[in-house]
C-alpha cells in the first residue's frame, strides 16, 4: 500500500458483488482497507479466514459505525484511489478470460510506470536501529 504498486488482479462477472470477488484477491495477513461494498458478511467472513484486519468504512444505517475511525480510514486510502482511477470502466472483450488477460497487463503496464516515479524519488529513508 506504501508504494501504490497493484498486487493482485482480478476479474467477475459484473452480477457477482465486489464483497464476494474479494476471495480472488484477499492477502493471507495484514489490514484490508475498503469502501462500502467490503463491509458486508462475505467480505468479513473471508477476512477473518485469511486473518485479515478489517478496516473497511461502515454503512450509515450499521450498528457499529464510529464516523471518526471511518474518517480516518477514509484520509488513510485517499492517496491510494489514484490506482483505480487509472481503470477503465468498461471491458473491451468478452469473456472473463480475455478480460482477466488485459486487466493483469494494465496493472502491469501501470505497475512498470510507477516504479520508474519510484526509482527517480531514490530509496526509502532507512531506519536507525540503537
Amino acid at each position: 500500500m506504501q508504494t501504490g504498486l497493484i498486487n493482485k488482479v482480478a476479474v467477475t462477472p459484473a452480477h457477482i458483488p465486489d464483497a464476494q470477488g474479494l476471495k480472488h484477491i484477499c492477502p493471507r495477513q495484514g489490514a484490508v482497507y475498503g469502501d462500502k461494498g467490503y463491509c458486508v458478511s462475505p467480505a468479513r467472513v473471508e477476512l477473518a479466514r485469511r486473518g485479515c484486519h478489517n478496516a473497511t468504512i461502515k454503512r450509515k444505517d450499521m450498528q457499529d459505525k464510529d464516523r471518526a475511525k471511518d474518517r480516518w480510514y477514509s484520509r488513510l486510502r485517499a492517496p491510494y484511489e489514484r490506482v483505480f482511477s487509472h481503470q477503465r470502466r468498461r471491458v473491451r472483450y468478452r469473456g472473463i478470460a480475455k478480460n482477466q488477460f488485459s486487466e493483469f497487463f494494465s496493472a502491469l503496464c501501470y505497475n512498470l510506470k510507477r516504479l520508474l516515479v519510484l526509482i527517480e524519488a531514490g530509496p526509502p529513508p532507512q531506519l536507525q536501529l540503537a
